[in-house]
């Protein structure tokens, strides 16, 4: 008896692996999970109670998600992201984006077909192409982590299904450039494929960067796919809200899936997203100031380690990269900064990056703690480095 291939092909996440070298750590400061250090508005919370006091709200609610949280998404998707829903497009809620990616898996993939994934990868999406049976197929990126358009063009074969991406980047922050998104969308019509845009950190941008939504193009709403979440805009990630933006001919497919996985997202959870919606962007916007503040600390800090590692500053998302010289043991550094720093991070052989004895890559998470204590664990880290290389 044993578990099927498509599951043992998948790596085990690696998030439960760093959460779990924190519990066995007394005091270790996480700079690991990507979510932020807000909740949604108490106030909102607050009034859950009485809007769920409607009985039939207790019954299961339309597949797709409640109606008044698809007209409030598809007004917000037109004055944010300048996509025109009407325009070839449906709008389904989820139970996170992570299920809204996995659902398109389903819907438009067969077993044995690929699915482009320009690295570093998002560890999660890698996982649910393969628990679908499909192949990831990942490509190098440039650099400075931006798309190489002629790398994932030399990628694309006959049983290619889809591209990737996700702007701002996990793990990097890397905001892509609106040329490059544009260029995907053009190999995707050229191709026949889809165009999945993960685009989970929209609101989080610095330094004067935009973020671009692929789908906004005129003739796009036969291939994209967008992916949005609540749970970095908001605070919500508990909440399991996300959505996608998918071309009106996949609607039944689509439908299936969700039907069978999941019937209809937590209702509780869509009043809340409908609540915050109506909230001005200004809130965020304050948080992410906050947070470009931290950012500006945590390079400032890294830069005392050069030259013996190496970083983009990037523009988006809360995460920055770290180059560091090769190890033997992909782990061992990991644990051995868990253990006598009381800091831990996200190795990157997690996204894809595994040659570990070239370069020891390691993101470090600065969205989800008070700005002292982000402060304080890089410190940790910059020691645990000087100690481990002996610098």
């Amino acid at each position: 008896m044993k578990a099927s291939a498509r599951i043992d092909s998948v790596e085990l996440p690696i998030i439960p692996t760093i959460a779990a070298m924190v519990r066995d750590n007394p005091g270790c400061i996480s700079l690991g999970q990507g979510v932020v250090s807000y909740g949604p508005p108490p106030e909102d919370v607050a009034r859950l109670p009485a809007l769920m006091a409607d009985l039939p709200l207790h019954k299961y609610q339309a597949v797709g998600g409640l109606p008044a949280l698809c007209d409030a998404l598809s007004d917000k998707l037109a004055r944010v992201n300048r996509i025109d829903v009407s325009q070839g497009f449906r709008i389904m809620v989820t139970a996170g984006s992570n299920m809204a990616f996995l659902n398109a898996v389903l819907a438009v993939g067969d077993p044995g077909d690929e699915f482009i994934l320009p690295l570093p990868y998002y560890f999660n999406q890698e996982m649910a192409i393969r628990m679908c049976g499909c192949v990831p197929v990942a490509v190098t990126s440039r650099d400075d982590y931006q798309l190489d358009i002629d790398a994932i063009e030399s990628a694309i074969t006959k049983r290619t299904r889809a591209v990737v991406t996700v702007s701002p980047n996990n793990p990097t922050g890397v905001v892509y450039h609106p040329e490059d998104l544009m260029a995907i969308n053009r190999l995707c019509k050229r191709y026949g494929l889809y165009h999945f845009s993960d685009e989970a950190y929209e609101y989080f941008t610095y330094d004067g960067a935009q973020h671009f939504s692929a789908a906004s193009q005129a003739d796009a709403s036969e291939h994209s796919l967008s992916f949005y979440s609540f749970s970095k805009n908001y605070g919500m990630a508990s909440w399991r809200v996300g959505y996608v933006v998918y071309p009106e001919h996949l609607h039944e497919a689509m439908n299936k899936v969700q039907d069978t996985n999941l019937i209809c997202a937590p209702v509780v959870s869509q009043l809340l997203a409908i609540e915050v919606l109506k909230r001005p962007r200004q809130a965020i916007d304050e948080q992410v100031a906050r947070l470009a503040q931290v950012r500006s600390q945590v390079y400032d800090l890294l830069a005392s380690l050069r030259p013996l590692v190496d970083f983009h500053p990037t523009k988006g998302a809360f995460y920055v990269m770290v180059s560091l010289p090769g190890v033997d043991d992909r782990l061992a550094f990991n644990q051995f900064l868990a253990r006598e720093y009381k800091v831990a991070c996200v190795p990157g052989f997690a996204f894809g990056l595994d040659n570990t004895q070239n370069r020891n890559l390691q993101r470090l998470s600065y969205g989800a703690l008070a700005p002292e204590t982000v402060v304080e664990g890089v410190n940790r880290f910059i020691a645990g480095v000087r100690h481990w290389y002996r610098a």
